[in-house]
Order: C-alpha cells, then structure tokens, then sequence
C-alpha cells in the first residue's frame, strides 16, 4: 500500500498532511548554519549598520548639494559667461585709408564703403534656396554658392566689395547665416596718369608701391572693430551685446604733382614708345626754386587700379629706379668743374682733335675730324667729346669725382619714393686711363632720370642743390597738416659759374647747337643732349646695344622756372637725343610753362662765341 495511505490508515501526521510545512522537489531547503540578513544581530549591532549607512547617505546627499550649489553659485558666472561668448561675434571695422591728391586738390586715389558678404554654412538651413535668394544681387552662379554654403567650414566668403545698395538689398532678405564685414574699394580716377608715382595697394589694403606704400602708416589708419551678440540665425539680438571700437581713418597725402602737367608727359612718353624703336622712356619735371616734382612718369605705364593686369616687371617706377649711362647731358658737370676752378672760361679757345687716345682705346667725336679752334662753349654746342676730355684732364680725376658726387651721383636723392636708385660711380682711385676719358662725356658713370634732373636744377638755381621732393604735406582726419621737413639747398657751384653754364648750355639749343629741336617759341632755352652706347648683355660689350637718348634743360633760360629730363631707350636706333629726346622736352616744357603762367623772354638770346671758325 502506498505510505500516504498507510499513514491515513493508521492516523499518523506524516510529511505533506494538513498543517505540515510543504515537502517535495521545489521546497527551499537551509544549508546548516544558514540565516537571513540582519537575523542573529544583536540590537547594537544592528544600531551600529544604521548609523553607518545614514553616515554614508548624508555624506552623499552634502556632495551633490555642494556641487550644486558651486555650479549655480560660482561656475554659474563663467558658465553664463561662455554662453555669451559663444553668441558674440567680432568684426573688423576697417579704416577709410586716406586719399592721395595732386598739388591743386585733385584726387589721384582714394577710397569707398563697400562690403565682404560672408557666411558660416553650419548656420544656413537651406543652402540651395539661400545660394537662389543670392545669386543675381552677387552676380555669383547658384552652383558655385550652394557649394560654398554646404561646406563644413564655420566661414566662407560669397563675395568681395560689394557695393552699399547690394549690402543693403541682402540684408532685407534676414537669410540665416549671412553676415557682412568691411571691405572697402580703393579708386584711382586718374588711371595711369601718375600711376608709377601713386602706387597701388594689395588685396589686404596695404601699399605696395609707390607713395602707397612709402605713406602706408599714413594713409592706412587703425581699424577698429564690433562686438554684437547674434542669435542661431547669425543674425543680432536686440537686447544682446553690441560694443563698438571706432576705427581712426588714414590721413590723405598731398602730393607736388601737377595732374595737368602729368598727363601731358605720361601722353608724350606714350606717343615716343610707339615710335617703332622706343622701347622705354621716363620723364621728370622738376621746379627749378623748389625742388618739387610736378610730373615724373615712365613708358610703358599702367594703371594701378588693374595692376594685376600688368606685366610684374612693369610695375616699378623706371624714373627712379632704373640707371642708364647718361652721355654727353653728363658733360655740363665736367665743364662746371673746370670753370668753378679756373681751368677756363666759356670763351676760352681750345685746339680740339678729332680723336684722342685713352691707354688702350681711342675715343672719337661723333665724327672724326682734323683740329678745330672752339671755345670752351663751342665744345659744349657742338657736344665735342674731345675738348670735354682735355679739360677733365686738367680738372684731374679726384676733383671730377667731387663734382659728380656734389651734384648727387651715387647717391639717392631723398625723394623718398619706393625703389630708388643712388646710380653708379666708381671712385676715382680705380679709374683706368680708358675709364677717366668715358666717365667726363657720361659713358661709365650711370644715373636715374630724377638724378638727370637735379643736376640741371642745381646749374638753374644759381648753383644751389634742392634735393627733389615729391610730398608736399600730410592732412590728418582732424585736421592737422604736417609737412615733411625741406631739405637745406647745399650751393655746388658758385652763382657765376651756374650763369656761365646758363649761358653755354642756351648755345646747344642755339642755331649751330645739337638740339635746334628742344626751342621754344617765344622762351629762351637752355639744355644738352645726351646718345650714349647701352651696354649688350650678349657679348659684355657696348657693340650691339643701341643707344639711351637724353636731352635735359631748363626754361627760361634767363630766368629758369622748370626743369625737363628726358630719356629715351633705343636698342636698334642710332638716333641722337637731339633728334628724339628734344622734341619730347620742348612739347614738356612747353605745357608746364603755359600752364604755369610763365611770361616769354623779355630779352633775346644772346650771340654766342663757338670760336673762331664760328
């Protein structure tokens, strides 16, 4: 019989019956020994657990409490304040760079307002509706914005100085993360009429050349800058930051330069380089009492509001910085010495040779001759290489090389222009026999075109040197004009000798002279030309390389106001500068007197004693 049955038969309680706790397979045993948590503590014990675990739960509960309490408290501050930052936006607010005027007040450069749109694409929700809305008000192709505004960049620029009324159309659209920085248009009305001269500014608004660049503090200001709080749409909270710092716009420079007088010369020198043979020319014109430039320009030129159009090589300025050998202009130095010292007069007879020997060479006149009889001016009329080297002889080599380097050769001549060259001239002591004849009739010895000019300006002014100067004064923004310090003349030769000078040079442009070309109705002229030999870069040698015509002078030549240097470039002419290089004076001259309301000569020109065959 089953057990459960036998028990009930036998009426024992057995395992499973009414009142039993539960048996089986499922029923939870004890191992021995085991207890539930907490069962067999004493009443300390357990006290004991409890103030440990209150312990560790208000340490706890101070922690987090602290913590908060320094976040709202203390890092609160710096928290709001990244907040703000992270919403502040900084832009430039650039300086209007100053202008740069003629001597009347014309402007020769000068800047407008205008725009840089730019935009930070992580803040533009629709790129190619946004590219759309823009395209024809920034003339850019919707392909080529909607790429610009999907980038992943923070900033991209859309386009560059635009104008106020383009700005303002933009803004009336409120597009989301489209935003504007200064970005202003330099001008230069003028073209290349004075172009060399002005310079030309870079794509980050610093000069680069010219009085841009030799005046860039001047002209450039200090920028300031705006600091605004701006929303997710990169647009200004109203109620947010908005601090400005006002930028101090440039001064404006106020030039000698005569625009008139400017243009006719850049024009002239224009119409010489188109000649067919002409490759380069310069010009300068210089007051005679002031030393001020009121024209000074260069052929080929260009103009600085397109200079990246430009040649690289053409954008210097040639008539302070390229150097040529001068030629027989140089012989109004040598004479100058021989009669500052005595050696003659300008009515002194000389026997001159056709030829001459000079250690291991033999110089000619232009044409070799048998012995004439000419007077000190008939050698300078006649442009006489010969007489020109008999009387540097006597003059001697370490005197010549004073005389030069007195009228300021082989040294700048502080005009203060970008680039200039202080010419060539070897000391004395190194002369050869061959160099000490070149050197007199200006063949070894070279110079710049300002540097021509000065030397006659000197002979002009009685013989007192004013070194040229091209910047006649600064005008702050408030106000306040500045003038740069004028130079002291320093007296070359003395009075008498300038007016005998005067006197030989007015021969060259006389009837029997080299330059009948450079006369001036109605004006007494004075001035020498010049064809010397350019060096061939090809063989070393002056065989081959053309000629450099000059012709410099003054007028009137019996009260001098203007000075004109030219200088011409032929490298497959054997043109003298009496044929080109006057001409191009005379038409100079000619517009800076009228323009400068000289009155004619009131006496005639003078007779003059070439010699006794003349």
């Amino acid at each position: 019989m089953p057990d459960a049955v036998r028990g009930a038969a036998t009426g024992r309680r057995v395992p499973g019956g009414p009142g039993a706790a539960p048996t089986g397979p499922f029923t939870p045993r004890r191992r021995p020994g085991s207890r539930r948590s907490g069962a067999g503590l004493s009443p300390r014990q357990r006290g004991l657990r409890n103030r440990w675990g209150l312990i560790v739960m208000v340490t706890l509960l101070v922690v987090v409490v602290g913590r908060l309490a320094y976040l709202q408290g203390v890092d609160g501050r710096a928290y709001t304040e990244a907040a703000v930052q992270s919403r502040l936006h900084t832009y430039p607010i650039a300086a209007i760079r100053g202008q740069i005027l003629d001597a009347k007040g014309r402007t020769l450069a000068y800047t407008v307002d205008a725009s840089r749109v730019v935009a930070d694409p992580k803040v533009v929700s629709d790129p190619a509706r946004t590219a759309l809305a823009l395209t024809t008000l920034l003339g850019v192709p919707v392909p080529d914005l909607t790429a610009k505004l999907s980038q992943k960049s923070r900033y991209v620029v859309l386009a560059s100085q635009v104008s106020p009324q383009t700005t303002d159309a933009v803004q009336k659209l409120q597009l989301p993360g489209i935003v504007f920085e200064d970005d202003p248009v330099r001008l230069y009305p003028a073209g290349v009429v004075g172009g060399q001269v002005v310079g030309f500014i870079g794509s980050d608004g610093a000069g680069l050349a010219g009085i841009e660049l030799a005046y860039q503090k001047q002209l450039s200001g200090k920028n300031g800058q705006r600091r605004v709080e701006v929303g997710s749409g990169g647009n200004p909270i109203p109620s947010g930051i908005d601090e400005s710092t006002p930028a101090t716009d440039g001064s404006s420079v106020h030039t000698t330069l005569d625009e008139d007088l400017q243009y006719v010369t850049d024009q002239r020198l224009a119409q010489a380089c188109q000649d067919g043979e002409t490759t380069a020319g310069s010009a300068v014109v210089l007051d005679v009492h002031t030393g001020h430039v009121l024209a000074m320009g260069s052929c080929p030129g260009y103009d600085p509001g397109h200079y990246a159009q430009t040649d690289p090589n053409l954008l210097g300025n040639p008539a302070v910085s390229d150097v040529f050998e001068p030629g027989s202009v140089m012989k109004a130095v040598t004479l100058s010495a021989a009669l500052e010292k005595g050696i003659a007069t300008p009515d002194t007879v000389l026997t001159v040779p056709g030829h001459i020997q000079a250690g291991d060479v033999v110089v000619k006149d232009a044409t070799d001759h048998a012995p004439k009889e000419w007077t000190v001016t008939g050698v300078l009329a006649h442009s006489s290489n010969i007489g020109t080297i008999m009387l540097a002889r006597q003059v001697g080599n370490s005197t010549l090389e004073h005389y030069l380097r007195a009228f300021g050769i082989g040294s700048e001549t502080g005009v203060g222009l970008p680039g200039e060259s202080a010419g060539i001239l070897q000391d004395s002591a190194m002369w050869t026999e061959s160099r000490a004849a070149n050197v007199p009739i200006g063949q070894g010895v070279s110079v710049t075109t300002l540097q021509m000019a000065s030397i006659y300006q000197t002979i002009a002014n009685g013989g007192v040197r004013i070194p040229p100067r091209i910047v006649d004064s600064v005008t702050s923004p408030s106000g306040a004009v500045t003038s740069p310090k004028a130079a002291a003349g320093t007296r070359v030769i003395s009075s008498s000798t300038a007016a005998q000078m005067a006197y030989m040079l007015e021969a060259v442009v006389g009837p029997h002279g080299t330059a009948p070309t450079a006369a001036i109705a109605g004006y007494r002229v004075a001035g020498k030309t010049g064809t010397a030999q350019r060096a061939n870069p090809a063989c070393g040698c002056y065989a081959g390389g053309g000629y450099d015509t000059t012709f410099v002078g003054f007028a009137p030549a019996d009260d001098p106001q203007y000075v004109v240097a030219v200088n011409l470039e032929r490298p497959t002419s054997s043109a003298e500068g009496g044929e080109v290089a006057a001409p191009v004076f005379a038409d100079i001259m000619k517009r800076a007197l009228t323009a400068g309301g000289v009155v004619p000569s009131g006496t005639p020109r003078p007779d003059f004693n070439l010699g006794p065959a003349n």
